[in-house]
């Protein structure tokens, strides 16, 4: 039997690397994340030496998102999701639309179509589970008003970008790119004389639908019973494989069977899980594994960069870390505080929405493989989500010191 494997190779050294870098980052006074992010660019195919597989990477990177949005949901309640919907629903729906704008503005200067640009603007527009929420979670903001804006934010921002993939591929001759032909259930229903858009979008909002109310009808009572019915075995071991099976099933399951992300799936499995006594111990159960696979999130990150953006092309990255840090932030803000919230909880959404991450990976490299938008896209939207997220510590540092002389 083989001692190195891919898999065991891109774990153990992406998480040894990471765990060095860190403690180095934390003697010199810089966030952890900086550690991460450095082990990623070592190990990643743009650096000489040791390459780690960048597709396993990222899949272990979408279980950390996974675990990370089911504690989250834990957390949570549909009373919780429905009580900011006023904000949240206006509130993301507006920040992407004006990011979009602002990216596809960027793209029409540097050349590009206006497809790519509305494809690169939407990259440039969705926020990272994984970052929002690790800075949520150190403060002890998740289960605060803050907290719940930001979280809804996210889950509408999830919902746009869900709806933005399934749309892409029909409209990509539309987009400039190489037109895709309509298959599956929507090329059904298309057949009855609806255009491929609206097909496909009707299918979308129809598998969605079902999800949502499979889960609020049917999991709100099943997940927690069969949670209870492990606990009453009395053994720890099964009730952690409990959790971890319903968190991974559900967020499988959901994306095989309705489309839906795994982000979203997990969410709402966690959420209905709340209902339950034990959600405090089914949270407790899972935190270590979610905080090893978020850091194997921000390897995987470093290992999408590539430096050489920095040279080729620093004022149109300038201007992508403005988007991102800048107009996303100010546009979140003042729709904040034009709904009558607070300037504290204003600049707190602010900061936290002010990074992107795995949507963005996602939504460009579709774009890239549909003939949509030109390679440098995608260097110019990852190099602005690794600046972003090292960013965002920063962003959030400045904030607390902020509020700490306001309470002073």
């Amino acid at each position: 039997m083989p001692h190195e494997t891919p898999l065991i190779a891109t774990i153990v050294i992406g998480l040894t690397l990471a765990f060095g870098l860190a403690l180095l980052a934390q003697r010199l006074k810089l966030p952890l994340i900086a550690g991460y992010l450095l082990a990623g660019v070592i190990v990643g195919p743009f650096t000489p030496g040791y390459v780690a597989d960048q597709k396993l990477a990222t899949e272990l990177a979408e279980l950390g998102v996974i675990l990370l949005m089911f504690g989250v949901g834990l957390h949570f309640s549909v009373r919780d999701l429905v009580a900011v919907r006023s904000i949240a629903v206006p509130g993301a729906v507006g920040q992407i639309a004006v990011a979009t704008g602002a990216g596809a503005a960027l793209g029409w200067g540097l050349g590009w179509g206006l497809g790519a640009g509305v494809i690169f603007g939407l990259s440039l527009s969705v926020a990272s589970t994984v970052v929002l929420l690790r800075a949520l979670q150190e403060r002890g903001l998740v289960e605060t008003d803050r907290g719940r804006i930001a979280v809804g934010w996210l889950i509408v921002e999830d919902l746009v970008m869900v709806v933005s993939l399934v749309l892409i591929p029909p409209l990509a001759g539309l987009l400039g790119g190489q037109a895709q032909p309509v298959e599956g259930q929507a090329a059904e229903v298309a057949a009855l004389g609806l255009g491929p858009v609206l097909a496909t979008l009707l299918v979308t909002a129809v598998k969605v639908g079902a999800f949502v109310g499979l889960m609020l009808l049917v999991g709100q009572r099943v997940i927690p019973a069969l949670l209870h019915h492990v606990a009453h075995t009395g053994s720890r071991e099964l009730f952690r494989l409990s959790v971890l099976a319903v968190a991974l099933g559900v967020a499988f399951g959901s994306s095989a069977l309705f489309g839906v992300s795994f982000a979203l799936g997990a969410f709402f499995a966690g959420m209905v899980m709340a209902g339950s006594t034990l959600s405090q111990q089914a949270a407790r159960e899972t935190l270590p594994l979610r905080d090893a696979f978020a850091v194997l999130f921000f390897v995987s990150v470093g290992m999408l960069f590539n430096p050489a953006v920095l040279v080729d092309a620093p004022l149109a990255l300038l201007a992508v870390v403005v988007i991102i840090v800048g107009v996303k932030s100010v546009v979140a803000y003042g729709i904040m505080r034009a709904f009558g919230h607070a300037r504290a909880t204003g600049l707190t959404i602010a900061v936290s929405l002010a990074q992107i991450g795995e949507f963005s990976f996602i939504l460009i490299v579709m774009g890239l493989s549909l003939g949509i938008v030109p390679p440098q896209a995608k260097d110019l939207v990852v190099a602005g989500a690794m600046l972003s997220i090292l960013a965002n510590p920063a962003l959030f540092g400045a904030l607390d010191r902020w509020q700490a002389r306001a309470q002073g």
